[in-house]
């Protein structure tokens, strides 16, 4: 297993991308915390049961005093954070013309923000252990502009992308490693929102004319958090079937 007796926190564990991840962390032999505002106690004794532990936790990630308070109370109970996995996030659709301030602010919040946050209360603990390996869930729209979504969302992104090199480089000294993965196209809540008609346009807009899976996401993850990845860092890795490429 790669990542027997590793412990890890995914955040937005409770369904899509950051389940699966949980999923495929804890059958590679993760210790994995739950971090989500939606109920992940189901599944943290779904997971416990395989004969790894999983911990549901309730947290805010747009709270720096919650999102500390949290990882504290984790790095106490298990001793170590091996991997930060920043998967929670949240969209919005329209025009700029549609686009309040306060949903501008809302999706900073929770998908730059929240990033920083959990970053900023992990990483003292990563150096205090000896490194790790921390992985931002970012998206194509960080690097085209947003197709399909209001313009904040694609601006939250670009931020993850440059706050995820920015730290790759500052904590690459500490031995963490610091990457990303952006997804487009991928079959969760957010897709499942388009109509019938534009997931025929955007399915045959790319040339593998398919939809990614979560589980196909958690496979790239689990490989950038595994030790075969220790040679890459500020990566910012294109899972999209092959509609942008750069």
């Amino acid at each position: 297993m790669k990542l027997e007796g590793k412990v890890a926190l995914v955040t937005g564990a409770a369904r899509g991308i950051g389940r699966a991840i949980a999923e495929l962390f804890s059958r590679e032999g993760a210790t994995v915390g739950l971090v989500d505002l939606r109920p992940t106690d189901e599944l943290a004794v779904s997971l416990s049961k395989r004969g790894k532990l999983a911990v549901s936790l309730h947290c805010d990630i747009t709270d720096p005093m919650t999102v500390q308070s949290m990882v504290d109370e984790f790095h106490r109970r298990f001793g170590r954070i091996d991997i930060l996995v920043n998967n929670a996030g949240i969209i919005a659709r329209g025009t700029l013309m549609d686009l309040t301030v306060e949903v501008w602010r809302k999706v900073l919040d929770v998908n730059l923000n929240g990033v920083f946050n959990c970053c900023k209360a992990v990483v003292p603990y990563m150096i205090q252990d000896g490194g790790g390996k921390i992985l931002n869930i970012s998206s194509i729209a960080g690097k085209t502009g947003d197709l399909t979504a209001a313009p904040v969302y694609g601006t939250s992104k670009g931020g993850v992308n440059a706050l995820t090199k920015s730290l790759a480089r500052q904590l690459a000294p500490y031995k963490i490693n610091v990457n990303a993965i952006a997804p487009h196209a991928i079959e969760t809540e957010m897709s499942a929102e388009w109509s019938p008609e534009k997931r025929r346009e955007i399915i045959e807009s790319i040339p593998l004319k398919r939809l990614g899976k979560p589980e196909e996401v958690a496979e790239a993850a689990l490989f950038l958090v595994s030790e075969g990845a220790s040679f890459i860092t500020g990566e910012v890795l294109d899972m999209n079937g092959g509609y942008f490429m750069d």
